[in-house]
């Protein structure tokens, strides 16, 4: 526990045996109360090894249900184990679980109720090997979707993040998407909800083993974004409201 808190890791993971274990092995224990692993049908031996390190929470999913599809299940399963501070790390090791304690402490002390892991502040992602097109497109669409939701984020498209459980209990992260464009629905929800988002600099890692789209896939996300832009620009103006700001009571 953090000031009281619980901290819940949640780790959504896909083919991550070779990686697992080196960023578990990396997680401070000394405030983390439980960490939750949701294999969303992989096909290496992610379950055996993150059996064999001791997770007691592993959910498996029999039919592979996306990235988004992925999250849902493990911020279900941290609700139902009463987590005030939820942290969403990727086991292929590409962001350090050394930053737990700061992302945590921000909520547990009651600052922002929101914290992303970001890549561009400093030169963490050029740093750290990220190909100069994701760059490019990062900070593109990241300007874009500042003017559009009327925000200032460095970054829209990090995958290391930490939520408070009320945050979570608020927003209806279940009515978006299973894909990738899962994340960027939910900045919009948590705007929406009238939270804000505080950021901190995160080294990253591109090697072989860390998770990536391809460049097809990355124009269907890039794309995906700026709908899900478009779409809360217009309920900013009143013109259009999607089902996903049907917020929970």
């Amino acid at each position: 526990m953090l000031n009281g808190k619980k901290i819940v890791v949640v780790l959504p993971a896909y083919n991550a045996e070779k990686t697992l274990e080196k960023t578990y092995r990396e997680i401070p224990f000394d405030i983390v109360d439980d960490v939750i692993l949701v294999n969303d049908a992989s096909k290496d031996n992610t379950v055996e090894v993150a059996t064999r390190l001791g997770i007691r929470h592993i959910i498996t999913h029999p039919q592979n249900r996306g990235y988004g599809g992925n999250q849902k299940s493990c911020y279900n399963k941290a609700l139902e184990l009463n987590a005030d501070v939820v942290i969403m790390l990727h086991p292929d090791y590409q962001y350090t679980p050394l930053l737990i304690p700061a992302m945590s402490s921000i909520i547990a002390n009651d600052l922002y109720p929101v914290v992303f892991g970001s890549r561009i502040l400093g030169k963490g992602a050029l740093k750290g090997g990220m190909p100069m097109y994701k760059y490019i497109a990062n900070r593109a669409l990241t300007f874009s979707q500042n003017v559009l939701l009327g925000q200032k984020l460095s970054e829209y498209h990090t995958g290391y993040r930490a939520f408070s459980g009320a945050v979570l209990r608020k927003v209806n992260y279940e009515a978006n998407n299973d894909d990738f464009i899962f994340d960027n629905e939910m900045i919009a929800q948590i705007f929406d909800a009238g939270f804000e988002i505080a950021e901190v600099t995160c080294p990253t890692k591109y090697f072989d083993e860390a998770s990536s789209i391809n460049f097809k896939r990355s124009m269907k996300y890039g794309f995906g974004v700026l709908g899900v832009s478009v779409c809360y620009f217009l309920k900013r103006l009143k013109l259009y409201n999607s089902p996903i700001y049907q917020h929970r009571n």
